[in-house]
């Protein structure tokens, strides 16, 4: 199972699978020894990052960061989320979006999108109007904030 969720990512970030390396490897090479506690099944890293540009550089920029924790942790060893807020929001739209694969992709191996709820507002969309599997928070900052104090650990990429 561990394999297809590793090869889905990768072609979601268009490189070609190959055999999953163990954690603490990439691409054979060493990347450096974990901190105590070991990231596990039972205890994974919690990891948020936010998006809130609508550059479609900048959001495939911040797709591929994604994408590049869950390769180093693998998908077992880490919980990722994605809060999207602000301009960001149009790359969740389903009529707008231009990475609407991707974002699928990220969906499909387990990562966690939200979308802001008071964006969608100022926007005048609704759930209806997002790509599926995306969920909503009430405010995407606060979201961040409380996920932090839950113990997660904020990326801003």
């Amino acid at each position: 199972m561990r394999v297809f969720l590793i090869a889905v990512l990768a072609i979601a970030f268009g490189a070609t699978p190959t055999i999953a390396a163990p954690v603490g490897m990439v691409g054979g090479a060493s990347v450096g020894a974990f901190s105590d506690p070991q990231p596990t099944l039972n205890h994974p890293r919690k990891i948020v990052l936010s998006l809130s540009e609508r550059d479609p550089e900048r959001v495939n920029e911040v797709i591929g960061n994604v994408g590049n924790i869950q390769r180093y942790y693998g998908a077992d060893n880490a919980t990722i989320a994605l809060i999207v807020f602000g301009p960001g929001v149009h790359a969740l739209l389903a009529g707008e979006s231009t990475v609407k694969p991707r974002i699928a992709g990220l969906i499909a191996i387990g990562i966690q999108i939200f979308a802001c709820q008071a964006t969608l507002d100022s926007l005048h969309k609704t759930k209806a109007d997002l790509l599926p599997g995306v969920g909503i928070v009430p405010n995407g900052i606060p979201a961040i904030v409380e996920r932090e104090v839950a113990g997660w650990t904020y990326v801003k990429p």
